[in-house]
């Protein structure tokens, strides 16, 4: 199709559509107004499994509803508002004062928009064609299920998912209700490494040995309370909670924080490092999950309220080449500013073949090495350095999305969701495998890697890292993760229900993920 096409419409179907749900017509300005009625109300706030129709875009814009714009999503969203044809119609954020200044922000460019707190009365509007959701990450797969469902399409930032039952059953909700969704991994982008993969897959560099994604990020502590502390004024806290539980807030900070806890976040491994597990993944060419996964870390250097490690290394052992990754959040030495470096990268991607590796130290750029350290080729985020006559030019991730929405082929997307489940869901399996395990001394944790080199070498140089950071694994133990083996077509753990039920979580009713999308 033309890139002046308008979405396809949909037929209109009332019947249990999200206007059926009985919320207050003051939703969208004032947060005190959820709903908390009957048992009967509570099952309607269910979307329904029928598609409530978009309405087309005037004079064929595309029409954006923002979910959740405090730092990320307002990257999006001035990165989709800078797509020809797309115009920001709707925000949507549980807290009032993000809400305000969001509105007065556009309001000041020319921009006016409705606002809401609660997702599902902005769903209900026709002035909305697609919906960018870059809420906390427990709200990603709901939120882009609840949109499938009602006709939208969308963008999903990373992670796409909290866990690995809901991000397959949003892919399952994309297909079934055939709408266009994007995950936030956007070197998937980039010029420069989808010429970088073609070259690497050509065998220019011999056989694939493995690939290692790091994420050498500072996270200093979130402090340590002494109990329970007060919702910032502004916020909706139940809506916030949504999935999750809604428990007492036991950290110094709602806002980004939560990335630390396991009931809302993933940790680093799911919120920077999965856009280093995507591009590593990306270049081993793997459709599907580990066949076997664990991992080795801990939460140290400091003592506050966060649950996730703060250092982790994690083993994917794919038949054809493993797939490692490491994360760092403490500096480089005790009181450094700097972080540390594996091969170059901080945060990056290194790919071992037998003739040479490749260096991938950001988002957007790749460099080819020979075996004696040589560059021998480099890519760049626009045409890079390809062999001529293979110099690639695409369009930006934003651009993709708005493309494919207009096309209606979820295979025009670059990084389309099942990608992003894959990827996401990669990052989850590695932290179940931490989360069921034990504490053990680094001789028990040596025992079990050493059969893999790569493995050995992770551990070492972790153990190094935290001393170097005044951490002595022998008191401050290292936590070893169960080794976990998966059926990548079912996408369970084999004989072992505690990882399974790790694959999924109870869901806080009228927040709750279905079984049948």
């Amino acid at each position: 199709m033309k890139a002046t096409q308008r979405p396809q419409r949909l037929p209109n179907v009332t019947p249990n559509s999200p206007s059926s749900i009985p919320l207050s017509p003051h939703m969208s300005i004032n947060r005190r107004t959820f709903l908390r009625t009957s048992l009967a109300a509570t099952a309607a706030l269910s979307l329904p499994a029928r598609i409530h129709a978009a309405a087309e875009g005037a004079n064929g814009d595309i029409r954006i509803g923002a979910v959740g714009f405090k730092s990320r999503g307002m990257a999006n969203i001035n990165g989709l508002l800078g797509v020809k044809g797309v115009r920001l119609t709707a925000l949507c954020d549980v807290d009032q004062g993000v809400l305000d200044k969001g509105r007065a922000h556009f309001a000041e460019k020319g921009q006016e928009c409705e606002t809401f707190v609660d997702i599902r009365k902005m769903l209900e509007s026709k002035n909305i064609d697609a919906v960018m959701i870059a809420a906390p990450n427990h709200w990603h797969s709901l939120a882009g299920i609840w949109a499938a469902q009602a006709g939208k399409d969308a963008y999903v930032e990373k992670p796409v998912s909290h866990n690995v039952f809901e991000g397959r059953k949003l892919v399952e909700a994309a297909r079934k209700y055939e709408r266009i969704m994007q995950t936030g991994t956007q070197s998937r982008s980039s010029a420069g490494l989808h010429a970088a993969v073609k070259w690497a897959g050509e065998g220019n560099l011999g056989k694939l040995l493995w690939a290692r994604g790091t994420c050498y990020k500072r996270r200093a502590s979130i402090g340590k309370v002494d109990g329970e502390q007060p919702i910032p004024t502004g916020i909706d806290y139940d809506l916030w909670s949504g999935p999750a539980p809604k428990s007492p807030l036991m950290r110094k900070q709602l806002h980004y924080d939560w990335h630390w806890v396991w009931d809302t976040g993933n940790g680093d491994l799911g919120n920077q490092g999965i856009h280093q597990m995507d591009i590593a993944r990306w270049f081993l060419g793997e459709p599907a999950l580990s066949p076997l996964v664990y991992s080795v870390g801990g939460r140290l250097g400091y003592v506050d309220d966060g649950e996730t490690p703060n250092t982790q290394m994690i083993v994917h052992g794919y038949e054809k080449a493993p797939l490692y990754f490491e994360v760092q959040g403490l500096p480089e030495a005790t009181d450094a500013k700097s972080m540390g470096k594996y091969r170059g990268a901080s945060v990056g991607v290194i790919v071992q073949y037998e003739n040479g590796h490749i260096l991938i130290p950001d988002y957007s750029s790749a460099t080819a090495f020979d075996k004696a350290g040589k560059a021998v080729m480099r890519w760049g985020s626009a045409k890079g350095d390809a062999p001529k006559g293979e110099e690639t030019k695409m369009e930006g991730h934003y651009e993709n999305f708005i493309t494919a929405v207009r096309s209606r082929k979820h295979t025009d997307l670059t990084a389309d969701i099942e990608g992003g489940h894959i990827s996401s869901a990669l990052c989850h399996t590695g932290n179940i495998s931490y989360r069921l395990g034990k504490k053990a001394a680094p001789e028990a944790i040596m025992e079990q890697v050493k059969s893999d080199p790569e493995a050995v070498d992770s551990l070492n140089r972790m153990i190094e890292h935290l001393a170097a950071n005044a951490v002595d694994v022998k008191m401050d133990q290292l936590t070893l993760g169960e080794v976990l083996k998966m059926d990548p077509t079912t996408e369970k753990f084999i004989g072992n229900p505690a990882a399974d039920k790790l694959l999924t979580r109870e869901y806080r009713a009228p927040f709750i993920v279905p079984e049948q999308v």
